[in-house]
């Protein structure tokens, strides 16, 4: 859960726990909840829903990953990227916070991996980070989605102020145009775009890939072109990839 994953932008995903509730429209059609509540009816998704803890095998992947982690670098020409989690949030404040603790732990033995921690609510999460956090630790990514400017004026001034060696917004589903502006003197180091996909996606204009994209050059930030709504092909003026690289990562990231 998951050695390999479909996600463009990450080389694996790790869920310690599966189980969320929806907070805002880009919510609306959670693919998370779909499957795991809908379609398998392995937890109640919600406030009072369940949350519910991955298996033992699951919690030792990251260790293997890691035991890997020189030769991955050295074949791949990056440093392994894990997202965690996609089927749940780990600043949720549902989640018992001993199962954080020993995320927290994992994330901290395991050097060769940057860990990817995406949530919509960075408001949790100075909190509930490590009492050593500090600066930010050298392998973790903070990020937060921001599905339309309203929710990126509300989540990415929080995240601004949270230390972090990278801090990234995921404009996904994209919702309504964006146009990234500083708080506390920093943008995000990188911004993900993406269309909706799935049963009755909502459609995202080109021109607010456009747009965003054309911000990212401008102002010096990474962009990472992920999907148009439906997973329809990207046009070829819209198809850029591009990720922070580990030396900006030491000291505030830059393009690989």
């Amino acid at each position: 859960m998951a050695d390999i994953t479909k996600i463009e932008w990450t080389d694996s995903t790790f869920n310690p726990w599966i189980g969320c509730q929806k907070v805002s429209p880009g919510c609306d059609h959670c693919y998370a909840e779909a499957k795991m509540d809908h379609r398998f009816g392995y937890v109640q998704w919600g406030p009072h829903g369940e949350r519910r803890r991955t298996s033992v095998l699951n919690w030792r992947k990251p260790i293997a990953w890691n035991a890997n982690g020189e030769r991955f670098e050295h074949e791949h020409g990056h440093r392994h990227r894990v997202f965690c989690a996609s089927l749940s949030d780990i600043f949720d404040n549902q989640v018992p916070p001993d199962w954080r603790r020993d995320l927290f732990h994992i994330i901290r033995q395991t050097s060769w991996l940057d860990w990817q921690l995406l949530t919509k609510r960075p408001q949790n999460a100075r909190k509930m980070l490590p009492a050593d956090w500090g600066d930010g630790w050298g392998n973790v990514w903070l990020g937060t989605t921001t599905e339309d400017q309203e929710r990126y004026e509300q989540r990415w001034p929080i995240l601004a102020r949270i230390p972090a060696v990278l801090r990234f917004v995921s404009y996904e589903p994209a919702l309504g145009p964006l146009t990234p502006t500083p708080s506390n003197g920093l943008l995000p180091d990188w911004i993900i775009c993406g269309g909706e996909s799935g049963p009755g996606a909502r459609v995202m204009d080109a021109a607010w890939a456009r747009r965003i994209r054309d911000h990212c050059r401008n102002l010096g930030l990474h962009f990472f072109m992920k999907q148009m709504t439906g997973k329809k092909p990207i046009p070829a003026d819209l198809l850029v990839r591009q990720f922070p690289t580990e030396e900006a990562q030491a000291g505030n990231l830059s393009d690989a």
